[in-house]
């Protein structure tokens, strides 16, 4: 048995160059939905600023990157016993399936956790590429509730429904991760021939009748999805390179991979009406909002978003995982939000099925500073100048107040003794306030400058960490 393989990281993100070379692309060719039940839905999910991903499956027992060691892009490391091998690794990682056992799997504890900090939807992975089914699918017996995995014995075993019913309970929004490409599907992956790259390995347009295999089973499996889960709010495809040959951003694909999103679309809301799809990095009517992953836009984009983000290094577990410092997460969040964007923030639970301890304290501290703060976070818009220096700003939605959060560069919020930044358009501030403390502050607003006089009390403070946060009412 593999003990531990050295992960590797797949990153479909872009750098801050590329990351701008793309908002501008997609600011013409985003389309806003047309059913106005999406856009009711896309309009409540973006208040909801926060949320939690988890990518989990039988890969977590090895501690390796999430399917990737099994696809043969030249990229790809493989280490252990049977990384000699290509066809000797693979049929050892999907026997993997024969020893899964996540015998810790308490959703309510997540859910407990998740609340706490703030957070108002998850997206869990269904299936990522491999093609293991963390559901009761009727497609494959490559899945969690087969006799051949061990917990499928065990009363909760259909994980997928577990996770949306007690996230449900608490009134989350709910969404499904699927990947298009499935490396274990004979009609994908063919066995007559040997996998190539991460694609197809025939070409579809040549063998349409096995396209045409693929592309029911895709559909069988979303449709079980959207029929025996309850209600689900988010469609999140993922494996963007599973679409027509040429779209309208002209990106060339290897192969003609078209799986028919507009039947998929079409029976998806005709049992969830208003679902949100989420067809990642394929620009068109199918992708209601972008993901730019673990970066942060410089500026607004015009059109909705999410960054979706590990809590550590990698997407799936690792067990030396190194987890991002508290204050970071926090202030990554309040810059996210400062540009209109949600955080969808990725833990990995373990093979034992939970997560590892320090994420249940990094979702404590986040949960602390959010009892403070909050007001500034959910139901708010961008506000120009967005940021100076170390302050980023939001404002109310419903209300006349704006917030501007002071990022500390240490965990202890030590302010100075005068803070100042620009408000624009904004005549008079009736109330200048710190969140979190009643003591009257001394301000000045004069030709679009606030200052703010810091007593040394407020100066130091044992409460305040991360980011402290002044509320303006206007």
């Amino acid at each position: 048995m593999i003990r531990k393989l050295l992960p590797c990281l797949f990153i479909l993100g872009c750098s801050q160059a590329a990351l701008a070379q793309n908002e501008h692309k997609m600011s013409d060719t985003y389309q806003l939905p047309k059913d106005s039940l999406v856009r009711q839905k896309l309009a409540r999910w973006q208040d909801q600023r926060f949320g939690l991903f988890m990518h989990w499956g039988t890969y977590s027992q090895w501690g390796v990157a999430e399917s990737w060691t099994i696809c043969p892009d030249d990229w790809v490391t493989r280490t252990g016993p049977y990384s000699n091998d290509y066809f000797t690794y693979k049929k050892a990682y999907e026997n993997l399936q024969t020893t899964f056992n996540p015998v810790n799997f308490n959703p309510e504890k997540w859910v407990k956790a998740a609340k706490a900090a703030g957070m108002n939807y998850v997206v869990f992975t269904t299936k990522h590429h491999d093609g293991f089914s963390m559901f009761n699918t009727k497609q494959t017996d490559y899945k969690i509730t087969d006799p051949k995995t061990p917990f499928s014995k065990n009363p909760r075993s259909n994980i997928t429904k577990e996770i949306f019913n007690a996230f449900r309970k608490d009134n989350f929004m709910i969404g499904a991760y699927f990947s298009k490409p499935d490396w274990h599907n004979e009609n994908y992956w063919w066995p007559y021939f040997p996998p190539k790259d991460h694609n197809v390995n025939y070409d579809p347009q040549r063998y349409p009748e096995r396209w045409q295999k693929f592309k029911d089973f895709t559909y069988n499996q979303i449709e079980e999805l959207m029929t025996g889960y309850g209600k689900i709010d988010i469609l999140w495809l993922d494996g963007g390179w599973v679409r027509p040959s040429v779209t309208k951003d002209n990106d060339p694909q290897h192969y003609n991979q078209d799986i028919d999103m507009a039947r998929i679309a079409k029976m998806s809301r005709s049992y969830q009406p208003g679902l949100i799809m989420v067809d990642r990095t394929v620009t068109g009517e199918f992708e209601n909002y972008t993901t730019p992953e673990q970066e942060v836009p410089d500026k607004p984009l015009s059109y909705p978003w999410e960054t979706c983000m590990t809590i550590g290094k990698y997407w799936s577990y690792v067990p030396d995982d190194e987890f991002k410092p508290s204050r970071q997460l926090v202030q990554t969040l309040i810059k996210i939000v400062s540009r209109g964007g949600n955080l969808l923030l990725n833990i990995a639970p373990g093979p034992d099925g939970d997560w590892n301890p320090i994420a249940y304290q990094r979702l404590q501290d986040i949960a602390n500073w959010m009892k403070i703060n909050e007001k500034g976070i959910y139901a708010s818009e961008p506000v120009i100048p967005y940021s100076v220096g170390n302050i980023y700003f939001t404002r109310s939605k419903t209300k006349n107040k704006l917030y501007a959060f002071w990022l500390s560069e240490k965990d202890n919020v030590t302010l100075p003794a005068e803070v100042s930044f620009p408000v624009n358009n904004i005549k008079r501030i009736k109330k200048v306030s710190l969140l979190g403390n009643s003591e009257k502050l001394k301000w000045a607003y004069q030709n679009g400058q606030l200052s703010i006089q810091i007593p040394k009390s407020l100066q130091k403070s044992s409460i305040l960490k991360y980011s402290d946060t002044f509320e303006l009412e206007y």
